[in-house]
């Protein structure tokens, strides 16, 4: 009797998986998921760690996975998850990162999306060519985009998929050169470098985004001395 009830609790558990990864393969990276099916379904299948897949790889090819990368396939993963846009709308989100902060990145988003956390888009940097003008232009959160760091051989922290953009057209980068010239990037984001401003997808020093992703150990750019990157946090 005994090993008819653990073989009936084993089955009833696969079956709860099953259902919960067909829910996530209802919705598509980019969709809008109704909030009544996440009121039937849960949101846990909209979180997930895969290996990359074949489909995905082909896509980064000559984008973020460029002809010199040096990080192996089997040192990134694929993750979905779901964040909330500014209007509350929940979108199926997709990143490539490292595999060895893939569970961490996906316990903070998990965490920002059940507490409404504003992140505007969350789509693949390849679907932009891997430029990142242009993706954070359009307000593009995301993290592997092979290359190395300027004048050298060492891969970068995004190169490496251990950084992760968020929000990057409201919270930009920028650093003053030597003759008072001001870069920023992107472009778009000038009228963001005012940080006394209220606007949204600001991230701010202690506000939930910044306190999660220093809880599991990653650095902010927002608090470097000698330039600044408000939407960068990197292990």
């Amino acid at each position: 009797m005994k090993r008819i009830i653990l073989l009936s609790v084993a089955i009833c558990i696969a079956l709860a998986s099953l259902a919960a990864n067909n829910a996530g393969r209802r919705y598509q990276p980019g969709d809008v998921v109704d909030e009544r099916y996440l009121k039937s379904h849960g949101h846990e299948a909209f979180f997930s760690i895969n290996a990359i897949p074949d489909s995905i790889f082909a896509l980064m090819q000559g984008r973020s996975y460029k002809r010199d990368c040096t990080v192996a396939r089997s040192s990134l993963r694929y993750i979905l998850c779901l964040h909330r846009d500014d209007g509350g709308r929940s979108i199926v989100g997709e990143m490539v990162v490292n595999k060895s902060i893939a569970s961490d990145v996906v316990e903070i988003f998990r965490r920002l999306y059940e507490a409404g956390y504003p992140i505007e888009r969350m789509r693949l940097i390849d679907y932009w060519d891997a430029d990142d003008e242009r993706a954070m232009t359009a307000n593009n959160s995301s993290s592997f985009n092979f290359r190395f760091i300027s004048h050298t051989k060492t891969v970068s922290k995004h190169g490496m998929g251990m950084a992760i953009d968020i929000n990057p057209l409201y919270n930009p980068y920028t650093k003053t050169l030597r003759g008072g010239k001001a870069i920023v990037e992107p472009s778009a984001g000038r009228p963001y470098l005012d940080r006394n401003r209220k606007f949204k997808y600001k991230i701010t020093r202690g506000d939930l985004c910044y306190r999660l992703f220093r809880k599991y150990g990653f650095r902010w750019g927002g608090d470097w001395k000698t330039m600044k990157d408000y939407q960068h946090f990197e292990k």
